[in-house]
């Protein structure tokens, strides 16, 4: 069966940089698209990047110019590279796996995504 696993989360100061991995396994990574998402405490888990099997990225505007999606495809890996991090970014970090042929525009939708890691945690202090 699919599976996610994600690490690196932690805490850091604002300002500071942490780089999150998720590997995958059970299923042919090179032909799905990724995504990143995260859920601060009461609040809904929100979309924050996705990378295409073409590499194509996207981020959702609070996270542009400090946010960086790559992957691996022979380590079966998508990374998320935080960095000038905020208290605000403070959640846990889900990755998940885009269902294939989704359209770019449906592309930052949790219902689009069908296999989700247990999350890490970032807290980022003020």
């Amino acid at each position: 069966q699919v599976q996610l696993v994600e690490s690196g989360g932690g805490l850091v100061q604002a300002g500071g940089s942490l780089r999150l991995s998720c590997q995958a396994s059970g299923l042919t990574f090179r032909n799905y698209g990724m995504g990143w998402f995260r859920q601060a405490p009461g609040k809904e888990r929100e979309f924050v990047a996705r990378i295409m099997t073409t590499y194509r990225t996207y981020y959702r505007d609070s996270v542009k110019g400090r946010f960086t999606i790559t992957r691996e495809n022979s380590k079966n890996t998508v990374y998320l590279e935080m960095n000038s991090l905020k208290p605000e970014d403070t959640a846990v970090y889900y990755c998940a796996v885009l269902r294939p042929s989704t359209i770019l525009s449906q592309s930052t939708e949790e219902s689009r995504y069908d296999y989700w890691g247990h999350g890490t945690q970032v807290t980022v202090s003020s």
